[in-house]
């Protein structure tokens, strides 16, 4: 994982990063001493307040605001669903049409803490898709959240029949191996165990748009796909169409 982290843009008001998978958005309740962005941020600036956050394996764009007043701004735009949040993700099967709309109200599962399912009773939630590309098996998803629930697209995409490539508690597997897509054309190095392409979350927050807390222009912030995503695409490209 890595350590240092690449700065998207800064100004007096805020900051946006780009997340690594694996580390946390901000300090883990039971192990604090975790990597975080939130640490990692506070070590190099007097003051920073979260916003939002992202799943430990999800990569792409975080902001932090860095005055009191910019964090107020940013939290109202959360808060009144005026923020644009779009996620690319690499999925197990595709969904029913080339576009739509999920709109499933989510709530907590009542027997896994930490966990999300869909419920009558639940909080609304609502997730707008787009198919970039279709594979024999797999597709590559854009899709913009219109709510910010727990875990949304994960549990969104596995409630239509396509689940995250990788996810361990929506998904159906926990890793991603060449093996998989290559099938019988594979050729296993038999001194050496097949290492997975890709063994975090399938999901990367792509691109963000806020209205600046001072200047109350929009700004958008985009982040490109880090090595592993890339690297799975890759080999759909060529052997999974």
């Amino acid at each position: 994982m890595k350590t240092t982290v690449d700065i998207l843009f800064e100004d007096e008001s805020l900051i946006a990063v780009y997340k690594p998978a694996g580390m946390l958005s901000i300090p883990d309740r039971y192990k604090p001493d975790l990597p975080n962005l939130q640490k990692w941020l506070e070590e190099r600036y007097e003051t920073i307040f979260t916003v939002h956050r992202l799943d430990k394996g999800t990569s792409g764009v975080l902001c932090f605001a860095k005055t009191a007043e910019a964090h107020r701004s940013l939290s109202l735009q959360f808060e009144n669903r005026t923020v644009r949040k779009i996620y690319h993700a690499i999925t197990d099967g595709f969904p029913p049409e080339e576009s739509g709309t999920i709109d499933r109200p989510l709530a907590a599962h009542p027997g896994k803490p930490g966990l999300m399912v869909v419920h009558a009773k639940g909080k609304p939630s609502v997730t707008h898709y787009q198919v970039l590309k279709r594979y024999r098996n797999h597709a590559l998803l854009s899709l913009e959240l219109e709510t910010g629930r727990t875990h949304q697209i994960r549990v969104h995409l596995a409630e239509i029949g396509c689940p995250l490539l990788v996810d361990p508690q929506y998904g159906k597997q926990e890793a991603f191996f060449l093996s998989s897509v290559k099938a019988r054309r594979y050729q296993p190095n038999r001194r050496q165990e097949e290492r997975p392409l890709m063994d975090r979350l399938t999901l990367h927050a792509a691109e963000l748009t806020i209205v600046h807390p001072e200047t109350q222009e929009n700004k958008t912030f985009k982040a490109p796909y880090p090595k592993d995503f890339r690297a799975v695409l890759n080999q759909l490209d060529k052997w999974g169409l």
